[in-house]
């Protein structure tokens, strides 16, 4: 159902809202970037309608609401354990369709994966509901059109937003009854159709191939250009990753709370296990582990890319590498391995 709102009924709107959900969107912080003088977009509680940053991409993905990046899962003493508690409020988490369909890719690790679901993910996800924010246009770094992510219908509401007001596409029968007052106008959502970035999806074709790529030259670069700091797979959408730390309390060091924290392949130990065994041990090593992850592990046991297109990682990368661009150096490589002569022998 469509409905046209001014700025003034949408932010009248938005405060009533507020009395059951937490509501989040891509928010400013001004001057907390990474370099000097300049912004970072984030997801945060927003208290109006102008806080939420529509004409940016958000450095960080809407992920860090149902997935925080530093969690406290339970507190401990001696002999017993009492998981964290949670309020009661639902939450509302304004999103672009790249980010809708990583939320997909996520909920397949956390629910449901092996017959197991994660309560801590799960609590969380149950009540939560998505406003899509209309993206028509993209960055110069997205290829979510090539990732097939351009579009979502996993919605409770839709928002183009305008100058001086907003159009929603409301599907949620709970979220219709706060606009039983407002006037109902036609409003089509609409999707971004073409990328200035587009990729070629890699086609492994069959386990050979797939070894000959493990080997393959084009990782070596990375060994000088990664510096392991993690910061493209913290920004990705659809990572999963985490330790858990236990922090014991200085007055009594029986009692205490454990923490999980997002962790990273990409990170220096991530892999290294106990008597130092390490799976992985140069930086060539654990990209092509991710990237192969990405566009091929990963749709090889779900059938769908667990990239969605969004980026981030590449905007965030301090030594400039372009996923999308290790995407075609991926594919020039199977061409490469494809076309070599069979051995007779």
């Amino acid at each position: 159902m469509g409905f046209s709102l001014s700025l003034e009924k949408a932010n009248a709107i938005l405060n009533e809202l507020k009395k059951e959900y937490r509501i989040y969107a891509p928010k400013r912080f001004e001057k907390q970037g990474r370099y000097s003088d300049t912004d970072i977009i984030r997801y945060d509680e927003i208290d109006s309608i102008e806080e939420i940053v529509t004409g940016e991409k958000s450095t960080y993905s809407p992920k860090e609401v149902l997935f925080p990046i530093t969690q406290t899962i339970l507190y401990f003493t001696e002999d017993e354990y009492r998981e964290t508690k949670m309020d009661d409020k639902k939450i509302l988490i304004f999103m672009r369709p790249c980010d809708i369909n990583a939320r997909k890719v996520q909920e397949r690790i956390y629910m449901g994966n092996g017959g197991f679901d994660d309560f801590y993910y799960k609590r969380l996800r149950e009540k939560v509901k998505f406003v899509m924010m209309e993206c028509t246009k993209g960055w110069d770094t997205c290829f979510c059109v090539s990732m097939g992510t351009n579009k979502a219908t996993n919605y409770a509401a839709a928002v183009r937003f305008l100058e001086d007001g907003i159009l929603l596409d409301v599907k949620d029968e709970e979220l219709q009854g706060y606009f039983a007052d407002v006037a109902k106008a036609p409003f089509e959502v609409e999707f971004i159709e073409g990328n200035e970035t587009v990729v070629e999806l890699p086609q492994i074709p069959d386990k050979k191939v797939l070894n000959a790529i493990k080997a393959h030259p084009m990782w070596d670069e990375y060994n000088s250009r990664c510096i392991a700091c993690g910061a493209c797979t913290i920004a990705c959408g659809t990572c999963t990753c985490f330790t858990t730390t236990d922090l014991f309390y200085t007055q009594n060091a029986n009692v205490g709370e454990r923490r999980r924290t997002y962790s990273s392949c990409q990170i220096d130990g991530f892999d290294e296990m106990a008597g130092g065994l390490i799976f992985r041990k140069s930086y060539a090593d654990t990209m092509r582990y991710k990237v192969l992850h990405k566009v091929h592990d990963y749709k090889e046991r779900f059938g769908e890319n667990m990239c969605v297109g969004c980026g981030r990682c590449t905007d965030r990368c301090p030594q400039f590498i372009s996923f999308s661009h290790t995407i075609e150096k991926l594919n020039h490589a199977i061409k490469e391995i494809c076309e070599q002569p069979v051995s007779q022998s």
